[in-house]
């Protein structure tokens, strides 16, 4: 059936603007960081001076909204390019890019056991709570690798996995008389960690979600290291 003019003037354009909702919506730190790329990129073309630029990135800092980020590439080409979209992580890890042994263990039993702060995350966490209680915190963690599996075991305890908002996150395990609860999560940064929990719950709980107003301190650092490099060379430093 062909388009009538009015469903054709209901249509999109490409690289149109936010819709009034999407500009309202808080502005995450990726969506800073991929705004600071776009505004480095026009500098190195020649489209900003070095006086426009630092202006706009300090704009991109204090921006609150991702309305208010777009405000700053409107008139540059990259805003108007349809790009192509953000595939979701896969629901299983590549084969062979996570070893079958652990490179950390996890236990408590008749006990607790936690791993959390600022620590640094392998492949693959073996976690086992067997009438205890085990909590893993991956919300500051270092993270070496983009895959990670938590193979978790809850046998009349508990296993709660905590990541911070800005991996992915997926769940792959089950429950037999218990609970296994993981709150699935899409990073809009391709190259963002994804964490896997597997394994099952008998008789207990496993539940992983996002600890929110956490972020990977390495994608964040990377907006910082760019704003930083463009003040000092228009400071001249």
């Amino acid at each position: 059936m062909d388009l009538s003019k009015q469903d054709l003037q209901k249509q999109e354009p490409a690289g149109a603007a936010p819709r009034a909702s999407d500009s309202a919506l808080r502005a995450s730190d990726a969506e800073r960081d991929r705004i600071a790329d776009i505004l480095h990129d026009a500098l190195a073309e020649g489209r900003l001076t070095a006086d426009e630029h630092a202006e706009r990135v300090e704009g991109v800092l204090r921006a609150k909204t991702v309305g208010e980020l777009e405000v700053f590439i409107r008139d540059l080409p990259a805003a108007h390019r349809q790009g192509p979209a953000h595939a979701p992580a896969p629901r299983r890890p590549t084969a062979g890019a996570v070893p079958i042994d652990a490179d950390d263990n996890v236990v408590a039993v008749f006990s607790s056991a936690v791993r959390k702060g600022r620590w640094r995350a392998g492949r693959r966490i073996h976690a086992y709570a067997i009438f205890g209680s085990v909590e893993i915190d991956l919300s500051e963690a270092l993270f070496d690798h983009q895959q990670v599996v938590v193979k978790s075991f809850a046998i009349f305890g508990s296993v709660d996995i905590r990541v911070p908002e800005n991996v992915s996150l997926r769940g792959t395990g089950g429950g037999v008389l218990g609970s296994f609860e993981v709150a699935t999560l899409d990073s809009g940064e391709p190259q963002a960690p994804i964490v896997y929990v597997d394994g099952w719950a008998v008789l207990g709980s496993v539940e992983a979600r996002p600890r929110r107003g956490k972020v990977v301190a390495d994608l964040l650092d990377r907006v910082h290291r760019t704003v930083g490099r463009s003040l000092r060379k228009h400071l001249g430093h």
